[in-house]
This record gives C-alpha cells, structure tokens and sequence, in this order.
C-alpha cells in the first residue's frame, strides 16, 4: 500500500500494537458506546496492545461526533471520519491503512458479532503458521427474517461455487488476518463480500471456524433482498478478476473466437453458394455471419488491449506478479 497514510503510519513501526481492530460504522449510535466497552472486555484481559479504528463511513445520527467524544475515555480508540457515504469496502480500505497491528480483526458495528471471540481467533494466527486468514461461521444465525436468511444462502453457495473458495458464511463480517496479507489486497466498489477470495488470489491459507451471532437489537439493518442482485453482478467481477486478470486475451480473445471461427465458416459457405450463382444479398444468414466476424474480431482486438494495459499496470506501477511465504522446516 504506497500510500501517504501507510507512509506515515509506517515511520511510527516502534509502537504498533498486536492487533488492529477495524470496525466500519454506519448509522449506528445507538450501539456504540457498548460496541467500544465490549471490545475493550475482550482485548484488555488477554495482555495484548490493541488498537480500534472505528470508520464513520458518513453517518448522519451523530455517530462520529459520539466517537469522537468516546476516543477522549479510551486511548485505544481512534476514530476515522469520512467525508461522505463511500461504502463498507471503501470503509474497510481506509482502516486497513491505518491498521499498525500484527494481526487485523475486523467485524460489523451492529453488535450482532460477539467481540468476545476475537481473543479465539488471534490466539489461532498465533499458534498456527499455516493459518493466515480464519473467517467466522456464523453456524446458529439469530437472524429470523426468510428476506435476509435464504439471500445469504444462495449468495454462499453460489460465491463459494464461482470462486472456489468455499466457505459456509462469505458474509460473517468477523474475520482476522495476518498483516501481510491485508497489505496485499485492496477494496473498492462492494468487494467486502469477496475478501477471502481475494485474500486466496494472494497466497493465503483460509479456515473457518464458528462464531457467536446475536440478534439486532438497536438500531436499523442496512441490508435486503436486493443486495442478492448486486451480489451476482459483483460475482460476475471478480471471477474475472482472480481467472484472467493476467491473461486478459484468454477471456476476450476466447470468446471472440467462438464467434469468429463459425462466423467465418458461415462466409465461406455463403461465398461457395454466391460463385455457384445463388442470390445470397438477403439471406438473414449473411448477415448473421458478418455479424459474428464483426463481434470476434472486436473481441479478440479488446484482449489484446487488455494485455497491453496488465503490461503497463505492472510494470508502470511496480505491482508484484506473484508473493512469497517463508519456508520453515518440518517439525520431527
């Protein structure tokens, strides 16, 4: 992340804490005051240095002015306004920045996500080298409306299934990982659902374990039906992204040719046809075939441009291809 927040944040590498919480925040000050007490019940027993970062992603019931005010009681606390209504994924990106720990932990603001199960989940990462991402299961949902349960369903079966990836919650917001596997990732637009996806694109290794979940009681769920919809379109996104970002041609140039090659088979039998004296000037048929060779050909010029820009993508910016591990030794 070459940016001038990780820039700065990076000259003060003396004082990070072991764990960053990141929390985005959305209208919710009803819950807040007790969403930073449980936090801080969690953490504090377990004798770790600990940060929360709560974005306000926009609110407009007071929640950053509460966060604010809440920051002057615990120094643990830092809270990040931002500017208007981004999204969850942009709320996330502006905390992984800011995040110093070792270990990032992030989950909803809802308090439907049990602030005591982070301890669990750090002390994995900490054991266990093969581990870099756990992302929570929330296996007994208290959630009782069919409109967000059956979504969920379909969006994880589906998800799991396009990415291969799977996992049983894709939208459990409480997830930790090791910090050089955030640094590697970055959000925009709603890829919040697909961060283990992405995180897998990166060389992580991903379990799952079981998570508590508890009912909304305060405040308004900002999720519905509809966000099944834009699931699927943002499904349709990053299946490109994790197949054929590197060989753009493959996606492009693959499809142009199953157009192109009958397309040209179509020609070629209507060009007979013509030389053995055939009208063939309005046959729906001619038409369909140029058409194919017209799509193909556009398709095919569009892969190429695409290998032009992943050329100048990498090498303009720099970006790594491919990441690394440590190798230990085996254990006798």
């Amino acid at each position: 992340m070459d940016t001038p927040v990780r820039a700065a944040i990076d000259a003060g590498q003396s004082d990070r804490p072991d764990v960053s919480v990141v929390i985005p925040v959305f209208n919710e000050f009803d819950n807040l005051r007790d969403l930073v007490q449980r936090v801080g019940a969690a953490l504090e027993p377990t004798g770790w240095t600990f940060e929360l970062l709560c974005i306000d992603d926009g609110s407009t019931d007071g929640s950053a002015a509460l966060l604010a005010q809440l920051a002057g009681q615990y120094p643990w606390l830092h809270p990040v306004a931002l500017a208007r209504n981004y999204g969850q994924s942009t709320a996330l990106q502006a905390g992984f920045e800011r995040a110093r720990g070792r270990y990032i932990v992030t989950l909803d603001g809802d308090l439907q996500n049990d602030p005591l199960d982070i301890p669990a989940l750090i002390e994995r990462l900490e054991t266990d080298p093969e581990v870099d991402v756990i992302s929570g299961w929330r296996r007994q949902r208290q959630d009782k409306a069919l409109s967000r349960r059956l979504p969920s369903v379909v969006a994880n079966r589906l998800i799991s299934w396009a990415t291969r990836v799977p996992l049983n919650d894709y939208g459990c917001a409480l997830k930790a990982y090791r910090r050089e596997i955030i640094e590697r990732i970055r959000l925009y637009g709603e890829l919040h659902r697909f961060i283990p996806s992405l995180a897998r694109e990166v060389g992580a290794r991903i379990v799952e374990v079981p998570v508590r979940h508890h009912a909304r009681t305060r405040g308004q769920s900002k999720y519905g039906i509809d966000r099944t919809f834009r699931v699927i379109l943002d499904l349709v996104l990053i299946v490109f992204f994790l197949r054929y970002r590197q060989r753009p041609l493959h996606a492009f140039g693959g499809l142009g040719l199953w157009l192109l090659t009958p397309g040209l088979l179509i020609l070629l039998y209507l060009g007979v046809q013509k030389l053995m004296g055939e009208d063939i000037g309005m046959r729906p048929l001619l038409l369909a075939g140029v058409m194919m060779v017209l799509m193909g050909v556009q398709l095919i010029v569009a892969g190429l441009t695409g290998e032009l820009l992943i050329r100048i993508y990498h090498e303009g910016t720099a970006r790594p291809q491919y990441h690394t591990r440590p190798v230990s030794a085996p254990r006798p």
